[in-house]
């Protein structure tokens, strides 16, 4: 089989700390780059191989078999619709999917710029995927099995505490185990709080997802560093699963059994292994994917799916009132 071309639009520290070194050590991988500032992407080709190109054009002339989209949030509809000019055969993006004004400050036209990018996609043939990463933390990941070999059922109630650093992710797994939204209410606190490189204010949903589970999830800045960035509780039918953190214990409550468990990783490991693996098991899944010629473990629509979730709660904060997300944001 010939070797996979994987071009890398935006060659910024993302790229360089948590994708490239994962393709690099992938002998059947060629790699090619594009960056707005020409010399990063020469940078990246003499440090992990490959071959840099100076325009998005000529990068698409190469006609790698997928192009993942790297570029800061605030850079991606840019990118995305640069690479669609063209006809790719897939694009993997950094989430979210569209963040004009960066991760803690999506809006309602985010929604919409993200929906055109995939319509745009679609229109051309080229399929598009999410990193979404935190659904490949050992911890998600054994969730996700003991749920269904324990057929726990159907959620009923989800609680979230998160930082805006993971608020994306959090709500991706909101959707990996209990599916999409389908109203939400928010309220804002009247002050900004101030963490991470981010002042903004806290903000407080409540929900209910198409399979008629009740949520509520709080988003703040507030969350001192040091201690878990994300709490999330998820109650089924037989069971319940609470997951925290980037490096935190797995709870597993078995209602049938009575019995609760605790999983831990490894005390030599810190959260940022974690999060590094995370970056490797995504990759490799999506890869796997593209060479049996099956979808991928995360298609776009769930990037679009985070951007309903986050043009609802702008919606209901300005216009105090609750938000039905098909109707009001339609995915089509």
């Amino acid at each position: 089989m010939s070797k996979l071309k994987v071009a890398v639009v935006g060659t910024g520290s993302v790229a360089r700390k948590n994708y490239l070194p994962f393709l690099a050590r992938d002998t059947e991988v060629s790699l090619g780059y594009y960056n707005r500032t020409a010399d990063k992407a020469r940078t990246c080709a003499d440090e992990f191989g490959g071959r840099a190109f100076d325009s998005v054009a000529e990068l698409m002339d190469w006609d790698p078999d997928t192009v993942l989209v790297l570029t800061r949030e605030t850079q991606r509809l840019e990118a995305a619709l640069a690479l669609l000019d063209h006809t790719p055969r897939r694009i993997f993006f950094e989430k979210p999917l569209v963040a004009r004004h960066g991760q803690e400050q999506v809006d309602e036209q985010d929604f919409a710029d993200g929906r055109e990018v995939l319509r745009r996609a679609t229109a051309k043939g080229c399929q598009t995927a999410m990193v979404f990463n935190y659904r490949f933390f050992a911890h998600s990941q054994l969730a996700r099995r003991i749920v269904t070999e324990r057929n726990f059922g159907q959620v009923l109630e989800i609680t979230g505490l998160v930082h805006y650093a993971c608020w994306s992710h959090a709500i991706d797994l909101i959707h990996f185990y209990a599916g999409p939204l389908a109203q939400i209410s928010a309220l804002r606190s009247e002050t900004t709080r101030t963490g991470a490189r981010m002042t903004v204010e806290d903000v407080a949903a409540a929900f209910r997802t198409k399979g008629d589970a009740a949520g509520t999830l709080i988003g703040t800045a507030a969350l001192a560093w040091e201690f878990p960035l994300f709490e999330l509780s998820f109650n089924f039918e037989h069971g319940r699963i609470r997951l925290q953190d980037l490096d935190g214990d797995l709870e597993v409550m078995d209602a049938r059994s009575g019995e609760m468990e605790r999983f831990d990783i490894p005390r030599h490991r810190s959260r940022w292994d974690q999060y590094n693996l995370s970056f490797e098991h995504s990759l490799a899944a999506y890869l796997a994917a593209i060479r049996q010629h099956q979808p991928p473990p995360v298609p776009g629509r769930f990037g679009l799916l985070e951007l309903q979730v986050e043009a609802g709660l702008k919606r209901s904060i300005a216009q105090q009132r609750s938000v039905v997300l098909d109707s009001e944001f339609p995915l089509d």
